[in-house]
């Protein structure tokens, strides 16, 4: 039986943080589902299709990692897809705390999930999503916090060519 674990997340947009835990994950298992979240409560810079076609090209090197789409409670994303564990990476003692917490709450739902921490390596520790966007959006130097397929993605948000 294949051992298959989720990776869940709003990626808006992947870093290189988020490609490092997928791929590490990946190599803990026989296939890694990279969950991206619709997330009805965020306001993402991009859309839902968008995340999916950047972390597709982004993550395509890797035949272990799947992209899907979902929405609604990860859970529920679980069960349809029998997925029993879930991949989280934690940077800090914030991450870990909250993320506790939601790993506990998924046990409540169903006490067959487990939740598996990764840590991001040392130098990676320091990058969101949000930061990502604050310098994209201010026309800082974050090429080397993203692939450059979503830098040309981010520069291209936020400082559209003029016709």
């Amino acid at each position: 039986m294949k051992k298959i674990a989720i990776y869940s997340g709003t990626f808006d947009p992947i870093t290189i943080g988020h490609e490092n835990i997928a791929n590490r994950a990946a190599d803990l298992f026989d296939c890694l589902i990279f969950a991206i979240a619709e997330n009805s409560s965020k306001k993402p810079l991009f859309s839902l299709q968008e995340r999916v076609n950047l972390a597709q090209q982004v993550l395509q090197n890797n035949p272990k990692i799947i992209i899907k789409p979902f929405s609604g409670f990860i859970a529920d994303f679980m069960q349809e897809n029998n997925v029993s564990v879930i991949v989280r990476g934690v940077r800090s003692h914030a991450d870990f705390d909250y993320e506790m917490q939601m790993a506990g709450l998924q046990r409540q739902i169903n006490p067959h999930i487990d939740t598996i921490f990764l840590l991001p390596d040392l130098q990676m520790s320091y990058i969101s999503s949000s930061i990502v966007k604050d310098i994209a959006k201010h026309n800082g130097n974050y090429q080397n916090l993203v692939n450059p397929l979503v830098a040309t993605a981010l520069k291209n948000k936020f400082f559209p060519r003029e016709i």
